[in-house]
């Protein structure tokens, strides 16, 4: 395989946020994914580590992120908002 946009993301490996119950110190570590779930120290030695939930974003083609949707207009089963 040669080039392109596959071979691109081969290779890449995530990044995962943790932070230290011990010393409060929050970091992150690059692993794969297989690895995602082992237990990681942080920088100062410590064991007690929790993983943090992370985001990300995704990047699309075609410009502005569409607005969200709009309720219905009338709003609801009783057409003033709220249900009976």
């Amino acid at each position: 395989m040669s080039g392109g946009a596959a071979s691109s993301t081969l290779g890449r490996v995530p990044s995962y946020a943790y932070r230290c119950r011990s010393c409060g110190d929050t970091f992150e570590t690059v692993r794969p994914m297989a690895q995602a779930s082992d237990p990681a120290s942080c920088p100062q030695g410590h064991d007690d580590t929790v993983k943090l939930l992370t985001t990300f974003g995704t990047v699309t083609r075609g410009g502005a992120p569409s607005a969200p949707m709009a309720p219905p207009a009338g709003g609801g089963c009783c057409g003033g908002g709220g249900c009976c």
